[in-house]
């Protein structure tokens, strides 16, 4: 049983959907990263049709810090990930994408800044250089980043990339829809905090192809950005909370 005094300080979260071929690789770069630091790995399987609940099952018998949760039917990448982060057990988070393309050798790079900036410092986010997608794909997510950035103005170059630190109890405040993920720096600093960036170097998926359509990223992303506008306007203000249940008076 695992206990708050020996729960692991960080969480590796990974929403995958057919990645069977990309599992095992992903998984040694991550825990050669994190090598000598307390942590856990989750993967949740979005669904997926092929091998890849097999790959997990024969991982987990072999690595204790690896665990693994299932949805039995596809509910897209922000479910996963928040699958993972509810059912976690550090205080701090990381969410990578299951296909290769981010880089687990920046994570200790995230955690750090994200460790060293303070309470008041809610999130990490990475940002991409080296776009490694097709040309439609890059010219697709620089409309949306422009479109996103004119309307939200959240500091933040590029909210796609899937690598992120954040805290546990940050992540659990935020209100949740379907493509949470992609918001996420605006609605951290809804909630009052900052949100730090870390440039990270794309690069080719390991195997396979993507398994989450194009049309979230834009148009119907679209309908998501007048609703976290709407969301970041109806927050007046953040409270600062003093005293305690216990206090007298």
């Amino acid at each position: 049983m695992t206990t708050a005094s020996n729960a692991p300080e960080i969480s590796v979260v990974v929403p995958v959907r057919n990645e069977a071929g990309n599992i095992e690789p992903l998984i040694r770069e991550i825990a050669q990263a994190l090598s000598g630091r307390s942590f856990e790995i989750v993967y949740v399987d979005d669904g997926s049709s092929d091998a890849t609940p097999a790959e997990l099952g024969r991982l987990k018998a072999e690595l204790p810090f690896l665990r693994s949760l299932r949805h039995e039917a596809s509910c897209g990448q922000s479910c996963a990930v928040r699958t993972g982060v509810r059912n976690a057990l550090g205080s701090l988070m990381v969410t990578i994408d299951g296909d290769g393309q981010n880089d687990p050798a920046y994570i200790p790079a995230l955690v750090d800044a994200l460790m060293s900036g303070g309470p008041t410092l809610g999130m990490i986010a990475g940002q991409r250089l080296g776009r490694k997608d097709t040309g439609f794909k890059r010219w697709q997510s620089k409309m949306a980043n422009k479109l996103r950035a004119s309307v939200l103005k959240d500091g933040t170059r590029d909210t796609g990339c899937g690598l992120k630190a954040i805290r546990r109890e940050v992540y659990l405040a935020l209100p949740y829809f379907d493509a949470l993920h992609r918001f996420m720096p605006a609605l951290v600093k809804r909630e009052g905090f900052d949100v730090g960036h870390v440039d990270v170097v794309d690069r080719p998926r390991l195997t396979g192809v993507s398994n989450y359509g194009f049309f979230d990223r834009l148009w119907v992303g679209i309908l998501d950005l007048v609703g976290v506008w709407w969301l970041v306007r109806r927050r007046r203000r953040v409270p600062v909370v003093t005293g305690g249940a216990n206090d007298a008076g």
